[in-house]
Formats: structure tokens, C-alpha cells, sequence
């Protein structure tokens, strides 16, 4: 019997089934971890689970790229930078148009929805407002979800942690594809039209994202071209730059933030920085705001249906003279420490909601489906049903024709209540969300919004939070946080009404900023972006000041939301901080509890190649140059081969009948450096007994400068050197060299510098870090 139940444990390990085996599935990731220092990893990208690799961002110093890198051109050189402004402009430009695209579909469908629900409240007819407002968000539900279960399951969630784990140097296959494009795209129209606590920010990000990868690759894997000018962006360091330029057109694009979304990418997705990288980035966003500018103007017009009305400034509270009083300092303080707790309870809630989630989506695509539809059907009840709790309130005469408002948009709804007065909840909740919150942020209305209301609105739209985040639809978590954060921040201001100076509005924008500083850990792109959604630069002191209070609470109690999302899927991120105890251990030591190294010759058979390969799973392996027989030579290290290249060598059948070492015209006429950099299929040559007898001689393809430790180091310092090169290699060396010692100790990867492998392969070190 204990041999069945081990067998059933191990065939759900090897086939990577989501669900935790033992007993306690709500505190343990999203997926099995074996307690060893290396293993092949599976990782939950968007809702599917993938085989991951890492990425080759190091520079490959070959012969074969040093005799191409002399070589250039002055006109390749130029070709090659104008190239990459070119496909910034490009990326800018598709982001901004698909963003317009997708704001203009938005507002249309969710305001033209609104608007007849409106009227049939006020026909009194409201069971017939319940079915239809139900019916169109379900429908609109049902069509997100099917998209993203049946045709592109990674585009399901924000895609921003994804992205966060590929600039970290992990390949997240089947993220950028053509089908999540388009998925992602209409998938979040779908989603929020229907009125879910998601929005589309997150989404952006990630179609930005794809823009970038399909336009450096010449399209999808299945479906590309093969231009010439592409060559240059066939490499995972390219990419990664122009992936980096589209996370910042995408933030741009959803907040018409420029500044904010390069300071996102820089604060938050991207590991790896240069100047060069901040300018293309910045001209990709300034892009994105002409083209949205563009359409705005266009849609003023009024040949946009209800789009356009709002400019460039979202949430606009310039009108707002902001002076600061001593008063005022405890209120703002609250805030702040209410946005760092509330959000580290997020970061806490959330999680165990996701697992929960994901025992239900592992039985298949229809339990995806229904999730989203049960998910859906809550929310249509509770923003339906809620405002008829709400008493009506008579309108001020100062509001003058403003209150009451009939329409889909403005301050004071009429709802359900008589001439000349209005809804304060039906204002919050029978909204759009953008809607939402420019009420919400709205200046100048002190007693517009009771208590018990901001209350309800901020009840619900937690739960709604926490719910909705997870559901097989493209979602993002700036919306549904910049919402329960400003309901907040407007209770705070409505507790201390008596002695503040500043407007309850502006409370509502700090309340939305310091919860996202309390979730996201964000602070210099989180304030600049509200400066930019508000339009008033004023508000700078107190946002920098709740912001740092928020994230110095938060980081006390967890981790980022994004990073605990990364953890959960599985996805090997490697952070900036190493954890205290890797300053105890040395490299040494870890690759003392790791296989042995397996080596190749300078030239080698192709037999031994072939048999390297095969018994594998390995992507790089030492080059040793032996010498001659003589047993007291000592062994030099001639650098690292990658098994992409070896692959490519096999399948031109590059060999040789002696073993010698080639001419350099002898590899040019074959290979270059653009083809290498381009990523090998998997293994699928057939060899004649002929073939296996010749030799390979790996001179051209070695990088004879691999980077490389000496076995004393420590595991902090490694890991360090590790992430801010984006090394997918470390080659540890003996402290010590001489006849008879190997001269590679070992080679530490990704998976080997990950904190819950190290525990793993030393359990004492584990009982230490677990009592610390």
C-alpha cells in the first residue's frame, strides 16, 4: 500500500499536477519543489505549466563572434542602432494605438450598458435592470474566459510577474506569442466591460510586452519572417531590451504616465539597466502620449461614442490648492501606516485565495469557466443590489444642475431616488471603474459620500479583491487596488473632517498610493505616476511621505505582492538581496553536493557530443584543452561551450575526419555569430557509424571568457555577481592549481543559487534559518 502511494507521489511530480500532496494545500506553492540542489523545473506561466529554461544574456566571446564583432561595418553599426530606435518607435506606436483601441471598446460597451440599466431604474423596472446588467456581464465573462482557457491559457492574470521573471534571465515559453496578443487584448475588454474588480493596466504591460517580442522576432515561433535586417534582434539580450521598452509603453498606456512608466520598469520589471536602455524606453512613451493624444482629440469630436472625454489627465485635481497645516500630520500619517498593514493583509489573503483557486482550475477547463462565472455573477449582484441600501440624499443647491446626474458618468446618480436627489453608493458602484474613481478623487465634496457607503464600498471592493484576482480572464491588480485604497483614504479624511486642510479628494489619491506602495512595494514610480494621473504637483511632499511610511510597514510584514506570485508559480527569480545565511556557505560547498562535471575536449568525437547530449539536460559544459597524454600536465580551462551550439554544429554535420584544430575560414564559410545567437531545436539528427568516429573541433565555439569564482567565495557574493551580470553559467574554480586537480570544481546555475534548493540539499542549514 505505502509503495502504491509513493508511486502516485511520483508520477504527479513528474507530470507537474498543481496541487500540493500533503496535507496542508494552502500553505505550500503552487507546485511540487524537490528537495535537491538542481533539478528541470516546472513553472506555472500564466495558468499553464511550462518546462523553463534560463536565458543567455551573457555575451558569448566565441572566435566566431570576436572575428564578426572586428569585422563590422560602420554602416552595419549604424544599421544596427537605427534599427533599435526603429523598433522602440514601433513598439511605442502599436502600444498606443491598441490601447486607444481597447479604452475606446471599454467605454463603449461598459458605458452603453450602464446607460440602459440607468434608464430601466429609473422605469422603476429593477428586477429587468438585474437581468440584464447579469446577462451582459456574464456574457461578457463567458467570452474572456473562453478565450483564455481554450486558445491562450498564459494570457490569463496580469502577465506582469512573467515578464518580471524574463528580464531576471528565465524563459517563460508561450508568453508572447501572437495568440496571447490577441487573447490578452480582447480578453480585457471582455473582462472589464463586464464590470469585474480587475483592470486593464496589468494586461497592458503584458501587450506591450508581446509587441516587443513579436516585432524583435519576426513574429510568433510557428509563423515568423525571415528578414535580413531582423537577424540583429535574434538574441535573448535584444529582446530582453525591447521587452523592457514595452513594459514602459504599456504603463504608459494605461495611465498616460510617460516618466511613471519608465520609472516602473526601472523600479519594479527590469533587473538589468543602462542609460542607453532609459532613452530608448523614454521614446517609446513619449510615443504612446502623442498617439493617445491623438485619438483623444480625435474622440472629442464625438466620433467615439462615450470615449474621450477624459484627456490625457485621468484624474484631474489641479484645481486643488493643497495647504499644508500641522493638522493635517497625524491623518496623512494614519494613511500611510493603514496602506503598509492593510496591504501586507492583502499580501496575505491573496495568496491562500490562489491556492484555493488552483485545486479548482486543475480539474479542467470547465472548472476554469464556471470559477469565472461564479466570480461574475457576485459581482453583478453586489454592485447591482448594494446602492438600494443607501438612503437618497438631497442635492446641495451649490452642485446646481451637476446633481442629480442621469447619465453613465458624473458625480451625484439619480439611481433609484427622486428629482433633486441622488445615490452617493450608486455613484460609486453603477460606474465604470474609471468612473469609479475620478468620483472618488472628485474635489470640493466634503459630504458628497456618507460613511456608511464609503464603507460598503470599501467592504466589498476588498472582497471583490481578493476574489477576482485569479479567474481564468486577463486582469490587472493597479485598479482594483487604486479603489479600496481611495475609499479608505476618504474615511480617514471623513474621521478627521473637523481639523483637516485638505481636500477629502486628495486624502482619497494618498489612500490609493499608500495601499499600492503597502501591496506592490513600489514608491518613486507609484508617486510619479499619481502625479501624473492628478495633474498636481503639490501633492508631492505628502505622497513621498506616505509612500516611504506604507513600504517600510509592508516590507515588515512580507514580501511584495508579486514576488510571493513568483514564488507561488514557481518561477526562479533571483532577488537583489541574498539571504543572510549565504554569507555561512561557500560555492565550494555547493557544488560538492551536485554531480559531477561532465567535460569536453577542445576537439572532441562526435560520438561522445552525441552521448553528452542525450544523457543531458545540461546547456553549457567546460572545454578542457588537455594537451598531450602526459599524465603530469596540468588541465586548462579553454572556456564554455553552449549545447545550442553544439546542436547547430550536429545538424550542419560540421566534422572532421583527423582530430585537428580548423582554419578560421573553415568556420566562416558555415557559421556567424548572428545564427549561433539564435535559439537550437531540440536534438533530431541522424548519424551515420561514419559520422560518430569524426571529430568536432570546438575552438571557434567556445567563450573562451566565461566568468568564473573561485570555490571559496561565498554563495551571497556569487548569487550577487550572478543576477547583475545575468549569467546563466558560474564556473567555480579550485583554489588551488596543479597536476592531477580538475580544473573546474563545478558550475552553478539558476536553480542552484535558489534559497529553498540550498535548504533543501543542507537540511542543517535549513533547522538554522528556519530558528534565526
Amino acid at each position: 500500500m505505502e509503495e502504491t502511494s509513493r508511486e502516485a507521489m511520483e508520477s504527479k511530480e513528474e507530470r507537474g499536477d498543481m496541487h500540493d500532496l500533503e496535507s496542508d494545500t494552502l500553505h505550500t506553492p503552487l507546485l511540487q519543489r524537490r528537495n535537491t540542489l538542481s533539478a528541470s523545473h516546472l513553472a506555472l506561466v500564466g495558468a499553464k505549466v511550462s518546462h523553463i529554461e534560463s536565458l543567455d544574456y551573457e555575451i558569448n566571446e566565441s572566435d566566431v563572434f570576436k572575428h564578426d564583432w572586428r569585422n563590422r561595418t560602420n554602416i552595419e553599426v549604424l544599421q544596427y542602432v537605427s534599427l533599435k530606435w526603429g523598433m522602440a518607435f514601433l513598439v511605442g506606436l502599436l502600444t498606443g494605438v491598441i490601447a486607444s483601441g481597447i479604452n475606446l471598446a471599454i467605454e463603449n460597451i461598459a458605458g452603453y450598458k450602464m446607460l440602459t440599466v440607468v434608464n430601466l431604474v429609473r422605469e422603476k423596472r429593477y428586477w429587468a435592470g438585474f437581468w440584464y446588467f447579469t446577462g451582459v456581464n456574464f456574457a461578457l465573462t463567458a467570452f474572456a474566459a473562453t478565450l483564455c482557457v481554450l486558445f491562450a491559457p498564459t494570457a490569463a492574470g496580469p502577465g506582469i510577474p512573467e515578464i518580471k521573471a524574463y528580464l531576471n534571465g528565465v524563459d517563460t515559453p508561450n508568453m508572447y506569442g501572437a495568440n496571447v496578443l490577441i487573447v490578452k487584448i480582447f480578453g480585457s475588454i471582455g473582462a472589464v466591460a463586464a464590470g469585474l474588480d480587475l483592470g486593464k493596466e496589468g494586461p497592458l504591460v503584458h501587450i506591450g510586452a508581446c509587441i516587443s517580442s513579436l516585432l524583435s522576432q519576426g513574429g510568433s515561433d510557428k509563423y515568423r519572417l525571415n528578414w535580413k535586417w531582423l537577424k540583429y534582434f535574434k538574441n535573448d539580450r535584444d529582446r530582453r531590451d525591447l521587452i523592457t521598452c514595452g513594459s514602459s509603453a504599456g504603463v504608459c498606456a494605461a495611465f498616460r504616465s510617460p516618466i511613471g512608466g519608465v520609472l516602473f520598469s526601472l523600479e519594479e520589471v527590469a533587473t538589468w539597466w543602462r542609460n542607453a536602455l532609459l532613452w530608448r524606453a523614454f521614446f517609446s512613451t513619449a510615443i504612446v502620449v502623442v498617439v493617445l493624444r491623438g485619438f483623444i482629440e480625435l474622440c472629442n469630436s464625438g466620433k467615439c461614442g462615450l470615449f474621450g472625454r477624459g484627456g490625457l489627465i485621468l484624474f484631474d485635481v489641479s484645481d486643488v490648492t493643497v495647504t499644508y497645516h500641522i493638522n493635517d500630520l497625524l491623518p496623512i500619517t494614519i494613511v500611510g501606516v493603514l496602506g503598509g498593514v492593510l496591504g501586507g493583509i492583502y499580501n496575505i489573503l491573496l495568496p491562500k485565495v490562489l491556492r484555493v483557486y488552483n485545486l479548482i482550475n486543475e480539474k479542467g477547463r470547465l472548472a476554469k469557466l464556471l470559477l469565472a462565472l461564479g466570480v461574475c455573477l457576485f459581482t453583478s449582484v453586489a454592485l447591482y443590489f448594494l446602492p438600494f441600501l443607501a438612503p437618497c440624499m438631497p442635492c446641495d443647491e451649490s452642485f446646481g444642475s451637476a446633481c442629480p446626474s442621469s447619465g453613465r458618468s458624473g458625480n451625484f446618480k439619480q439611481f433609484n431616488c427622486p428629482n433633486g436627489h441622488y445615490n452617493d453608493l450608486a455613484t460609486l458602484l453603477h460606474a465604470t471603474n474609471d468612473d469609479a474613481v475620478r468620483n472618488i478623487f472628485s474635489t470640493s465634496t466634503p459630504n458628497e459620500f456618507r460613511t456608511a457607503s464609503l464603507l460598503i464600498f470599501f467592504g466589498i471592493y476588498c472582497i471583490l479583491g481578493l476574489i477576482t484576482f485569479g479567474i481564468a480572464v486577463p486582469s490587472g491588480l493597479f485598479l482594483p487596488i487604486i479603489l479600496m485604497g481611495s475609499a479608505y483614504g476618504r474615511l480617514v479624511a471623513k474621521a478627521f473632517s473637523a481639523y483637516i486642510h485638505i481636500d477629502p479628494g486628495l486624502y482619497a489619491v494618498l489612500g490609493a498610493a499608500a495601499l499600492m506602495a503597502g501591496i506592490m512595494r513600489m514608491t518613486v514610480s507609484v508617486c510619479i505616476i499619481f502625479l501624473e494621473l492628478t495633474n498636481n504637483l503639490l501633492l508631492l511632499p505628502i505622497m513621498m511621505f506616505v509612500l516611504l511610511i506604507s513600504k517600510s510597514i509592508g516590507d515588515g510584514m512580507n514580501p511584495s505582492i508579486y514576488e510571493i506570485i513568483l514564488d507561488m508559480k514557481g518561477l526562479p527569480f533571483l532577488d537583489a538581496h541574498p539571504e543572510p545565511w549565504m554569507r555561512n556557505l561557500t560555492v565550494g560547498e555547493l557544488a560538492a553536493v551536485k554531480d559531477s562535471v561532465i567535460y569536453l575536449g577542445v576537439v572532441e568525437k562526435v560520438s561522445r557530443i552525441v552521448e553528452v547530449l542525450r544523457s543531458t539536460s545540461h546547456n553549457g559544459f567546460p572545454v578542457i584543452d588537455q594537451g598531450s597524454d602526459s599524465e603530469n600536465r596540468v588541465k586548462e580551462i579553454h572556456g564554455l561551450v553552449l549545447r545550442s551550439h553544439l546542436i547547430k554544429i550536429l545538424s550542419k554535420k560540421w566534422f572532421l575526419k583527423e582530430r585537428r584544430r580548423t582554419e578560421d575560414w573553415e568556420v566562416r564559410e558555415r557559421f556567424s555569430s548572428v545564427e549561433l545567437a539564435e535559439k537550437a531545436v531540440k536534438l533530431e539528427v541522424d548519424l551515420t557509424e561514419e559520422e560518430l568516429e569524426m571529430y568536432v573541433d570546438l575552438h571557434p565555439f567556445t567563450n573562451t571568457t566565461p566568468y568564473t569564482v573561485v570555490e571559496t567565495m561565498s554563495v551571497a557574493k556569487a548569487m550577487v555577481l550572478f543576477r547583475q551580470v545575468g549569467l546563466r553559467h558560474l564556473l567555480i574554480v579550485p583554489k588551488y592549481q596543479g597536476s592531477g586537480i580538475d580544473p573546474v570544481v563545478g558550475i552553478l546555475t539558476r536553480q542552484d543559487l535558489r534559497a529553498h534548493n540550498i535548504l533543501g540539499a543542507f537540511p542543517e542549514l535549513a533547522k538554522k534559518a528556519h530558528k534565526n
